[in-house]
């Protein structure tokens, strides 16, 4: 095991999913740098739209993650700290690698402009996308055997998908994307120009707000499912701790196209610490 890729998988983590990082930190020792190696190969995947100029090299991207996953060119996968953290808590906590490929191609659907047709949709890219994350975290806090966690990770990654592309919703939408399920819109009477032309209608409050009552009895279901958990592997659903305010911060906001507002990350490492104590740690 090379710890010098472990530090820099928490560096990129650090830098590219902040409060993936942050929630982290209520791991400890080797636990918590292979769930950070996970999250760092969830960070670079999922971030791959932004920093290419068209589908083409994003395929070419994740078509290495899937190379990589697969066995192939390892001497040279390896170069890549965040790949070499990635194989290595594979095999320790035998994470089984047809998970991540489900989750690469989950996120081939980033790549291109065409909107996140209904719920059911978005439910099921949630749960490749973000659901998988929570269960394979809790299976490393289970030392690599498996755990059945279907409720909590499924609600949470929902949820937690939900809340985040809301929260991106203005961002998103000036770029001429739509990843909230489009026909939630449709049935309030908005239309799609109306989005790209940030065009503030009664429609779109009301959308919105449906969506974060999903998003918020998603969150409760999951509270109740991680609850019965076992008590070592509830820290692998510690971000519920910083979603909850994130999403009521929503629920305050005078419009859709105005800036998010977030917590420092003092109060975000408080939340979390005061979660775990408070779920019986």
């Amino acid at each position: 095991m090379d710890q010098a890729s472990f530090a820099h998988a928490a560096d990129a983590l650090r830098l590219g999913d902040r409060d993936r990082y942050l929630s982290t930190l209520v791991l400890t020792g080797g636990y918590r740098d292979a769930v950070t190696a996970l999250y760092a190969f969830n960070a670079d995947v999922a971030s791959i739209r932004e920093r290419v100029s068209d589908p083409a090299p994003g395929e070419i991207r994740l078509q290495w993650w899937s190379d990589a996953l697969e066995g192939e060119g390892h001497g040279e996968v390896r170069l890549n700290p965040v790949a070499d953290a990635l194989l290595d808590t594979i095999s320790r906590y035998n994470i089984p690698a047809g998970t991540l490929l489900r989750l690469i191609g989950a996120r081939r659907f980033d790549l291109y402009d065409d909107a996140m047709p209904d719920l059911k949709s978005f439910e099921g890219y949630a749960g490749e996308t973000v659901s998988t994350l929570y269960q394979l975290a809790a299976m490393i806090l289970n030392d690599g055997e498996i755990v059945e966690t279907g409720d909590a990770a499924g609600h949470l990654g929902v949820a937690h998908a939900m809340i985040g592309h809301l929260r991106a919703f203005s961002y998103v939408s000036s770029l001429g994307r739509i990843m909230l399920p489009w026909s939630i819109f449709e049935a309030n009477g908005v239309r799609e120009g109306e989005i790209f032309a940030r065009t503030d209608s009664e429609g779109l409050h009301e959308a919105l707000g449906q969506l974060a009552e999903i998003a918020a009895e998603h969150l409760k279901k999951a509270e109740s499912a991680i609850a019965a958990l076992p008590a070592k592997l509830k820290p692998a659903f510690a971000t519920i701790a910083i979603l909850e305010p994130q999403l009521n911060s929503l629920n305050r906001r005078t419009s859709p196209f105005a800036p998010v507002s977030d917590e420092a990350d003092w109060r975000k490492i408080t939340r979390l610490m005061w979660w775990g104590i408070s779920r019986g740690r």
